[in-house]
């Protein structure tokens, strides 16, 4: 028992308790102890190992790598494999292979495994190129140097060729050497640096060909080239050649020969004949008729040869002249110059001209005043006649001996000549015939006294210098209808206005001129009028090509009296008119016009046919009656007399609407009559036509 008290002086201090570890004391039995050893880690190595290669080879697949040539080495340089004897163990995957070969180009290649468990890949390597070495030699053995060597066509250059780098393969070697045949062989090259040695013997392209004359000492020429002298032997490509054996004073000898390769040939000794002589013959005049020895030879000048040694008769014609005859002897080898001046044989012939200071001119050569006697040889002789502002006058003459022959002309002037060559009647594209007129000055319109007059036919003088053409007729269906295929001219009162000579009607004004137009296209005229996007926008008056009538050309033609005088009506000035003066309202229309002429019945109920009645003085139908017709002015007021006349005028330069002249089936009455009568408008109408006139061209 521990004494809790202390002796008086010392400090009471308690007792610490300290923990400390505690483990129950193992189980009363035996008790194991294991520390590992340095052997320990091979078994563990060796069992990791064996697994890895277990699972290589259960996970890899066989790989036959077959290289051409077999004797190739294999590296895999990327990737793991194992080379079990001829066969690869690899897993799937890319691999990089390197080949090599004694003779082939080393190589890489890339390999893929795939997922069959055997596989095959195959691999060729490319052979180095081979060392070729061509020779050449003639037939004796001798050694060629320059020949041009060629593999299928590719030039290796010439030979003597030496270890030339070829790829290996089948060729065809060809040689190529000047005056030797060419050689073409098919060769194997080998290749993989092999040298391979091709000796070649060329035979010559050539043979030696003998030639011999008499006598000897000719020139040989082939194909036009000296190559030597007979006698000789010369060298000759194989081929055809043209030879002239040639020597001076002697004919030349010509043959054609064929020389083959390798063929010698000895030609037979060539007889020279003697040379012909020369002769060249002239005459005064030129292109005379030759003949020697009754044989024809030509016209002069003319070079011949003769033979030598004896006379030729030598005959020069020509018509006109004399024979001439002239006889020759020449030489061998002889060159000689002959003119002959022929004798002509001429008549005398009168020549009578009127102007009488006009010029004669024969062959070309001026003779002097036309009125003369000439003498002119007796063959063809070009005869003019000239004088400044006629036309002049040509002919061939031939003047005949013991004839009385004399030759008259009378000159025409040149605006005679250009008068008479004008037609006085065309017809044109579309068939219809324009008569030519040359219009005189006139009064147009009417006065104030004339029965009938309107307000809008102011009298004024009118100057008419111009030459014009005017159809004999209204354009009728049929014509406009080659221009304008769908045209209609309609119906009246159940009848057809559309028949084809019937005129056409139902036409604008714009339609005419540009039908107009188109004659002109037809015969390749200047159009007159101006045209864009469908619309008249002017005039060329210039131009030669087809048109409208202007009101002036139109009122001249309908009242010209043929003796320079003027009528109040187109028929003349009876009133009223006479049957079959024209188709006019009648008393056949009465139903349903209001205004007639009465007593008169000219048989027709609206249009008739164009021409079915009476032309007037001019010779022009319908001038009045059957249509009224569109002209070229415009509609306009005119002014009166004045001192002032108009010249050929085309009426105002613009306006709302055009003229219209002439009467037709539907006027009765003395006003629409007359040939002044004037009317306007734009409209088509079943009344109103239209013809063409056109300028006389210069």
């Amino acid at each position: 028992m521990q004494d809790n008290h202390t002796s008086s002086g010392q400090q009471n201090t308690p007792d610490v308790i300290t923990p400390v570890d505690f483990s129950p004391p193992p189980p009363p039995g035996r008790r194991l102890s294991w520390r590992p050893r340095w052997y320990h880690g091979l078994v563990v190595v060796g069992l990791l190992m064996a697994t890895t290669a277990a699972w290589f080879v259960l996970t890899a697949r066989s790989v036959f790598v077959d290289v051409t040539p077999m004797i190739a080495s294999i590296e895999v340089t990327d990737g793991f494999a194992i080379r079990v004897g001829p066969r690869y163990l690899m897993r799937q995957g890319d691999y990089q292979l390197q080949f090599s070969a004694e003779g082939y180009i080393d190589s890489e290649a890339q390999l893929s495994v795939g997922e069959p468990q055997a596989q095959t890949h195959s691999f060729e390597l490319t052979p180095l190129p081979g060392l070729v070495s061509v020779t050449t030699r003639d037939a004796l053995g001798e050694e060629l140097r320059g020949a041009r060597v060629l593999l299928d066509g590719v030039d290796l250059g010439t030979a003597p060729l030496f270890d030339a780098e070829v790829p290996p393969g089948t060729y065809d070697l060809q040689i190529q050497a000047e005056r030797y045949l060419p050689y073409i062989e098919q060769v194997e090259i080998e290749g993989r640096q092999i040298e391979q040695a091709l000796n070649v013997t060329l035979s010559p392209a050539w043979a030696n060909i003998s030639f011999a004359s008499q006598p000897a000492g000719a020139d040989i020429i082939v194909n036009g080239e000296v190559l030597d002298v007979t006698p000789a032997t010369v060298e000759m490509l194989q081929g055809a050649y043209d030879v002239i054996i040639k020597r001076s004073g002697y004919k030349a000898w010509q043959d054609d020969i064929l020389v083959d390769a390798g063929v010698a040939q000895q030609l037979p000794a060539v007889a020279l004949e003697a040379a012909d002589g020369l002769v060249f013959i002239r005459s005064t005049p030129g292109s005379a008729n030759v003949t020697i020895n009754g044989q024809y030879r030509g016209q002069t000048p003319l070079e011949v040869s003769l033979p030598p040694g004896r006379e030729h008769d030598i005959r020069l014609f020509r018509t006109g002249f004399d024979t001439a005859v002239r006889r020759v002897q020449t030489g061998s080898d002889e060159a000689r110059d002959m003119t002959v001046v022929l004798d002509p044989i001429t008549n005398p012939v009168r020549i009578i001209v009127e102007p009488a200071d006009a010029e004669l001119y024969v062959n070309g050569e001026l003779k002097g005043a036309a009125n003369q006697t000439v003498n002119l040889i007796a063959a063809s002789q070009r005869i003019e006649i000239r004088r400044d502002g006629y036309v002049p006058y040509a002919t061939n003459f031939t003047s005949r001996p013991g004839l009385d022959q004399e030759i008259r002309v009378s000159l025409k002037t040149e605006e005679q000549a250009r008068l008479e060559s004008i037609e006085p009647i065309i017809t044109n594209a579309a068939g219809q015939t324009l008569h030519l007129f040359y219009p005189y000055e006139f009064t147009m319109g009417s006065s104030r006294r004339e029965p009938g007059r309107r307000a809008n036919e102011t009298l004024r003088d009118v100057v008419m210098e111009k030459p014009f053409y005017l159809s004999l007729h209204t354009v009728t269906n049929e014509q406009f209808k080659r221009f304008k295929a769908d045209h209609a001219s309609g119906t009246l009162q159940g009848q057809s206005l559309d028949r084809p000579n019937q005129p056409a009607v139902q036409v604008s004004w714009l339609d005419a001129a540009l039908y107009t137009n188109w004659l002109s296209s037809q015969e390749g005229l200047v159009p007159f009028y101006l045209v864009e996007e469908g619309a008249v926008t002017g005039i060329n008056a210039d131009a030669n090509g087809y048109r409208l009538p202007t009101e002036a050309e139109w009122e001249w033609a309908a009242r010209a009296d043929g003796q320079a005088g003027t009528t109040r009506f187109a028929w003349g000035e009876d009133w009223p008119p006479s049957a079959g003066s024209g188709n006019f309202a009648d008393e056949s229309t009465s139903n349903f016009l209001g205004q007639i002429l009465r007593g008169y019945n000219d048989g027709v109920q609206g249009s008739a046919n164009v021409g079915e009645f009476a032309a007037n003085a001019q010779g022009l139908f319908d001038m009045a009656g059957n249509v009224s017709e569109w002209v070229h002015d415009y509609y306009g007021a005119v002014s009166g007399l004045s001192s002032v006349k108009e010249t050929d005028p085309l009426g105002p330069g613009d306006g709302s609407y055009r003229t219209i002249k002439g009467s037709s089936w539907a006027h009765g009455s003395m006003t629409e009559l007359r040939a002044s009568y004037r009317d306007f408008g734009e409209e088509p109408r079943n009344d109103l036509g239209f013809r063409v006139a056109r300028y006389l061209g210069q």
